[in-house]
């Protein structure tokens, strides 16, 4: 049974790097897929389950977000898309710009 229960949580993983890296614009993948290829690994399955719900946003509001345009309402804001928020996406997207 735990050796099913890893299997899966591994599986949710990857699928949610994969996700983030496949957003449908290039500044939300890199900020996204970056994210989620440094903490993904780490995140315990509740975490997992947050990241898996902010996923579920349309990209122009998450981006604005996480660059600051607009403030997170209430009812979105927890710990895991702080983390998000703190990723710093303006140097990812400057690195970004710089390929």
């Amino acid at each position: 049974m735990t050796r099913m229960s890893e299997e899966t949580i591994e599986n949710k993983r990857k699928r949610l790097i994969f996700r983030s890296w496949h957003r449908g614009t290039r500044e939300m993948d890199l900020i996204m897929g970056s994210f989620a290829d440094q903490n993904i690994p780490q995140m315990a399955e509740g975490d997992l389950a947050l990241y898996d719900d902010i996923l579920q946003h349309p990209d122009p509001d998450l981006y604005n977000w996480i660059t600051g345009k607009e403030d997170v309402p209430a009812n979105y804001a927890n710990t895991v898309l702080d983390q998000l928020i703190a990723h710093r996406p303006h140097e990812i997207l400057q690195g970004g710009n710089a390929e």
